[in-house]
């Protein structure tokens, strides 16, 4: 893995060396943008909007448009100038139970490695957020922003998690859903009973992206035959239903899990005849 940032977990006079690592990845399939008739790959080009020329990049500052039309230039050095201690560090402010944040502040997740000579106040850290079940809520600059982000003990290693300021989460107050509703029992009993049917097991590996390994089968498919037209089945787009009767759609979902819950159990009742 490739580093990100080096820099140190700060948290009273507590100070850890440490490395920054990518905890996550997304392999999105890169396509290109061909001219049609000769399959040229097209150019994305760096072009100014008043003369329409072509700008190498030697020539291209970042620039914040504080009004209309007016731009102050900002040099590597003044991103730098901003704050140098908080580049070099993740500075814990403060420790709070992990179920008072709403899921939806969390946004990417890093793995932190300590130098050598951080190891064991490491490994307390980690020890402490297990034992207390607690985030170490924390400031850290990466390139030119700073984040919000907390520290978490995940199995040995921890977890810097970047996360939204609160002026980043949009209220759902525009939203026009339903405030309490009336909920038959009849109707609360079977929808119950339908979660009960669809339970398992969290296993994460059991998931994959279908759109993307349909779509390279399909690459595949049109790079063996030289790139011509191939047949394929057309995923069927599921219907909206008509939830106007709820009852009679529970019904419906309960019948359709129950068979399938059913034919499961009865194929593993004859594996298991046959192994006796």
């Amino acid at each position: 893995m490739k580093p990100i940032w080096k820099g140190a977990i700060s948290f009273g006079l507590v100070n850890i060396p440490i490395t920054l690592y990518p905890a996550t990845r997304r392999e999105e399939l890169r396509f290109h943008f061909l001219r049609k008739r000769d399959l040229s790959p097209i150019n994305n080009k760096r072009v100014a909007e008043a003369d329409g020329k072509e700008v190498p990049w030697k020539d291209i500052v970042r620039g914040y448009e504080h009004e209309k039309g007016k731009f102050v230039i900002l040099s590597d050095e003044d991103f730098s100038r901003v704050d140098v201690e908080a580049t070099q560090t993740v500075d814990i402010q403060e420790f709070v139970e992990a179920d008072q944040i709403n899921p939806m502040m969390f946004s990417k997740p890093y793995y932190m490695e300590p130098v050598k000579s951080g190891a064991k106040a490491y490994a307390l850290l980690r020890e402490v957020l297990r034992s207390t079940k607690k985030l170490g809520i924390a400031k850290v600059v990466i390139k030119t922003r700073e984040h919000l982000a907390a520290v978490k003990a995940q199995g040995d290693a921890l977890v810097l998690e970047l996360m939204h300021f609160a002026d980043e989460i949009i209220p759902a107050d525009e939203l026009h859903v339903p405030g309490e509703a009336r909920i038959g029992k009849k109707e609360a009993d079977m929808a119950k009973q339908l979660v009960a049917s669809m339970s398992g097991t969290w296993e994460p590996k059991k998931y994959k992206d279908d759109y993307k390994e349909a779509l390279m089968d399909v690459i595949e498919k049109k790079a063996a035959s030289g790139g011509k037209a191939i047949k394929t089945k057309k995923g069927r787009s599921a219907r909206p239903t008509n939830v106007i009767d709820l009852v009679s759609v529970l019904k419906k979902s309960l019948q359709q899990h129950g068979d399938s819950g059913g034919s499961k159990k009865k194929s593993h009742t004859k594996s298991r005849r046959k192994a006796a």
